[in-house]
């Protein structure tokens, strides 16, 4: 089909391109996809920074889109209470905090500019390609910039010691307000493991949930104590 020939001149023009040589011509007859203009796999490579392996997947699955041969990718409702257990309420609060700080675009996503402002504030610059290295570490989907879920992924990482110590991650973790453990980020892996054995995750949300409920009745009652006293100071002086 018209897909598959064009997947294979584009694989062929990559080769050609990673050889240094031109690519052959191609043969008579074959099928042309009309209405839109084919990109340049080398131009694109450049421009992305990818390698043409990258390059070809994404070509090809555009393809099958454009086809409708392509399965959709299902979405997910993301909850970071339960995709993250190993962090208190508090702590994925604090570094959701930190996330909508730096998401200057409001989109929901941290690019790679709000990145380097973020490691600018947070004393750590980073060069461009460290930028960009430092999100290709998380970016499970390959878009190039971050999502809220790939900015806790860094923390998870960095409790579990598995980041390098000169890592960009690595300094976006020690030098941002949020402990992820009573230990610091480094031997946090023993930490949580020790608790997750001493402690059941269910019971512990609940009491974390129960004492939020505790404290906003407590801060009611002294309001209406409050409202109370200065109605009653009213009254004395109004009398």
């Amino acid at each position: 089909m018209a897909s598959e020939e064009l997947a294979r001149k584009l694989q062929s023009r990559l080769a050609a391109t990673a050889e240094g040589t031109e690519p052959g011509p191609e043969p008579p007859h074959s099928p042309v996809r009309t209405g839109a203009r084919q990109p340049e796999p080398q131009a694109a490579a450049a421009a992305d920074g990818e390698s043409p392996s990258e390059l070809t997947a994404k070509l090809t699955r555009r393809l099958d889109i454009n086809d409708g041969h392509a399965a959709p990718r299902l979405t997910r409702v993301f909850n970071p209470y339960t995709e993250f257990k190993e962090f208190s309420r508090k702590q994925i609060k604090d570094m959701e905090a930190m996330f909508k700080r730096y998401d200057t675009g409001k989109d929901g996503f941290i690019d790679l500019m709000e990145l380097k402002l973020m490691m600018e504030k947070l004393g750590a610059p980073q060069t461009h390609l460290g930028l960009k290295n430092m999100i290709k570490e998380v970016d499970e989907d390959f878009d190039g910039k971050l999502s809220f879920r790939e900015f806790l992924l860094i923390f998870r990482r960095a409790a579990a010691g598995e980041l390098q110590e000169e890592s960009g991650l690595m300094a976006l973790a020690r030098l941002s307000e949020i402990n992820v453990s009573t230990e610091g980020v480094m031997g946090a892996k023993d930490f949580f493991e020790a608790k997750v054995q001493a402690l059941s995750q269910g019971s512990k949300f609940e009491a974390e949930i129960r004492e939020e409920k505790e404290e906003r009745k407590r801060q009611e009652v002294e309001k209406k104590q409050r409202q109370a006293a200065f109605k009653q100071l009213q009254s004395t002086f109004c009398s």
